[in-house]
C-alpha cells in the first residue's frame, strides 16, 4: 500500500491538526489545580466524561456538550463552577493552538489530495480552528451536520457519502487521525484505509484526553506528525 494510491485525506481535527490536549489543559487548568489534579489525570478524566456525554446526548452541539462535561468535572472534583465558566470552556475550542507542523503540511498535501474534515465539533468552533490551519478544506463534516458523534459508524457513512459527491469512492479515502477510539476502531470496522498520526508517541503510556481502546486496531500507516506524513509522500513521488 502506498500513500500515492489515495485521492482523499479525511482528517479528524482535534488531536490530529489542532493540539487539543494543550488547549484542553489551558481551559481546565484552573479547575484541576483547585482540585490538586495533574495534567494527565485531568485529561484522562475529561476523555472518559466526554465519551460518555457524546453517547448520551448525540444531538447536543459540541460547545454545549463541553459545558456539561466541565460542570460534571467541577462536581466530581468538588470545585465551585458556574454556568459562565462552563460555557467558556465550551467555546474555548477556537483558542486551542494548531500543531506547529499542521499549516505547512496541509498546504503541501492540498496540492496532491482532496482534504476533508470529519470532526466531533460544531460549525462555530471549527470555523475558529480553521483560521489557524490556513487551508480551505474540500468538505467539512461535523457532528452538528450528522447529529451523532464518532465512533458512531453513522459519521463514517456520512463521510463516504460526502466524498462520493466530490467524485471519489471509498477506496480513494485515507482516514488520517490521532484518536484510536474515535477514529481508527470505527474506520477499521467500516473498511476505510487508516493513517495514524500518533501525536502521543513521545509521551509513553496512556491515551491522554481520548478514551482508551480495549484492543489496538490495525493501521495502514503510522507517523508521529503530519509533517512526517507529508515527507513520506514527497519521498514516494521522488
Amino acid at each position: 500500500m502506498k500513500l500515492t494510491q489515495f485521492k482523499v485525506l479525511s482528517f479528524d481535527c482535534y488531536g490530529t491538526l489542532i493540539d487539543w490536549e494543550t488547549g484542553l489543559w489551558h481551559a481546565l487548568e484552573r479547575l484541576a489545580k483547585a482540585a490538586n489534579i495533574g495534567r494527565e489525570d485531568a485529561l484522562e478524566a475529561f476523555g472518559a466524561l466526554e465519551a460518555e456525554q457524546e453517547h448520551e446526548t448525540p444531538r447536543l452541539l459540541y460547545r454545549d456538550l463541553l459545558a456539561r462535561v466541565h460542570a460534571k468535572l467541577a462536581s466530581r472534583w468538588r470545585v465551585p463552577s458556574n454556568e459562565a465558566q462552563d460555557r467558556a470552556f465550551g467555546t474555548s475550542v477556537g483558542s486551542w493552538p494548531a500543531f506547529a507542523d499542521s499549516p505547512a503540511a496541509l498546504a503541501y498535501l492540498k496540492r496532491h489530495y482532496k482534504l476533508v474534515i470529519l470532526s466531533n465539533v460544531d460549525h462555530q468552533n471549527f470555523a475558529a480552528s480553521n483560521k489557524r490551519l490556513g487551508v480551505t478544506f474540500d468538505a467539512v463534516c461535523t457532528a452538528e451536520d450528522i447529529s451523532s458523534y464518532k465512533p458512531n459508524p453513522k459519521n463514517f457513512d456520512h463521510l463516504i457519502a460526502r466524498v462520493r459527491e466530490l467524485g471519489h469512492d471509498k477506496a480513494d479515502i485515507l482516514h488520517t487521525a490521532q484518536s484510536l477510539y474515535h477514529d481508527h476502531v470505527p474506520a477499521e470496522r467500516i473498511g476505510l484505509a487508516r493513517c495514524w498520526i500518533n501525536r502521543r508517541s513521545d509521551k509513553g503510556l496512556g491515551s491522554g484526553a481520548t478514551k482508551p481502546v480495549a484492543q489496538m486496531p490495525n493501521v495502514d500507516f503510522e507517523f508521529p506528525t503530519l509533517a512526517a506524513l507529508a515527507e513520506a509522500h514527497r519521498r514516494e513521488i521522488g
